[in-house]
């Protein structure tokens, strides 16, 4: 029994270790392909970033054509292949792993339902009277696991890994709620022949998780004309991915190819977290946090939008994830680790104000139908929220930390 138990819980432990060595990896790598598109924005180089953004790819075969500028093969394509990851994980942590039981997913639960609502409620305040920027207010609302992970491996062993898994729980909960905005608000006049095509590649998806097909290639096929109709249909592109991943089956069965037993989920999971790290992500910032700095003033960062961006980030995040973290334990709906100081918690309430990648993202839905007026102040305001959160973050989980006793690598 007890070594059944061991077992167990190995098999919910190595994936979370895996992620987060990779996440803490990627977060790093994020810094610096932010850092490198700011540069380079703000240089005699700027117009070649620009027009690198701007040059057309098409797709053609026949009579059908897909032609965008890179910028949106970028946000639409290769953001489906992370919004496929993060549906990959979602799935599994819940089923299989830090997220299956209430006991274990109350309190990031909480916590990012208070770090999702205090945040939009602070930038709708401010923006109230303004009906352009109001689709922005859900753009404080997500956290950027991969650099907030990268973050917190700047103190070293002694943090925690309840502390890490904590943010783990958090950020899922804020992609799952990152979905939702994003299927409900996000989507424009809707194309009901796209729609139904996506409907037939659902249900095609459907079969083959129901009998037990475990060749990827044929998910695959169905998920590309999937994203192709999703994105005709005038639903974001992005959630089809979601979708994709919900089929995929996670049980174990005995691999045809190898003979061993392997689940066709964990292994999509494994071999696409290092592309997706290492590249999806990185790549994506490179394009969108290319912030031109030049033509901004100090005016500027007290503009509504950048403003409530920064203290949507910044306050509503803390606060609002303090405050239901608080609530859940003395009402009993949560149960905090014993190892889980409230210093760490927060401070790791500080770190979920690192929105960064998914802000962005949020940030080119919210503001692509030609809001050209916002342009540039909504990244300043991520840059700038996220930038003190994770610097507050790192000064007060740095302080908690001095009475924890190194973790055992």
């Amino acid at each position: 029994m007890k070594s059944n138990h061991h077992s167990t819980s190995d098999t919910v432990r190595k994936p979370l270790q895996e992620f987060l060595r990779l996440e803490g990896a990627a977060g790093i790598l994020l810094m610096i392909a932010a850092a490198l598109a700011m540069v380079i924005a703000n240089s005699p180089l700027d117009h070649w970033y620009a027009a690198f953004l701007d040059m057309p790819v098409e797709v053609r075969v026949g009579t059908f054509e897909l032609a965008k500028p890179l910028f949106l093969w970028i946000n639409d394509g290769l953001m489906a292949v992370f919004f496929f990851l993060v549906g990959l994980e979602l799935k599994r942590e819940v089923l299989q792993g830090h997220l299956s039981s209430m006991r274990q997913a109350s309190l990031p639960a909480l916590a990012a339902f208070g770090g999702m609502v205090l945040p939009a409620t602070i930038f709708a305040a401010l923006n109230w009277n303004d009906p352009k920027a109001m689709p922005g207010a859900a753009i404080p609302t997500a956290t950027d696991i991969a650099f907030a992970l990268g973050v917190l491996s700047l103190l070293g062993n002694r943090v925690p890994a309840v502390l890490k898994a904590f943010l783990l729980g958090v950020a899922i909960f804020d992609d799952l709620g990152a979905i939702i905005l994003i299927a409900v608000f996000y989507t424009s006049d809707l194309a009901l022949t796209s729609l139904l095509l996506a409907a037939i590649f659902i249900a095609g998806l459907a079969i083959l998780n129901w009998r037990g097909v475990r060749r990827p290639a044929a998910y695959l096929v169905l998920g590309v004309l999937l994203w192709i109709a999703v994105l005709k249909s005038g639903v974001h592109a992005t959630l089809a991915g979601v979708v994709l991943a919900f089929f995929i089956p996670i049980e174990d069965k005995r691999c045809p190819e190898s003979g061993e037993m392997r689940s066709m989920l964990k292994h999509l999971e494994h071999t696409l977290h290092p592309w997706v790290a290492f590249g999806v992500l990185p790549i994506f910032a490179f394009a969108n946090a290319g912030i031109p700095l030049l033509d901004l003033s100090i005016a500027d960062v007290f503009h509504p939008v950048p403003l409530g961006i920064v203290l949507g980030l910044f306050i509503g995040k803390q606060v609002g994830v303090m405050a239901m973290c608080w609530l859940g334990v003395k009402m009993g709906f949560a149960e905090r680790p014993k190892e889980l100081s409230w210093g760490l918690l927060y401070g790791a309430s500080l770190l979920c104000g690192i929105g960064f990648t998914m802000s962005l993202f949020i940030a080119s839905l919210a503001f692509e139908q030609g809001t050209t007026e916002y342009f540039g102040l909504e990244r300043l305001g991520i840059v700038l929220g996220s930038l003190l959160s994770g610097v507050f973050g790192v000064i007060v989980l740095r302080h908690s930390l001095k009475a924890v006793p190194p973790a055992a690598s």
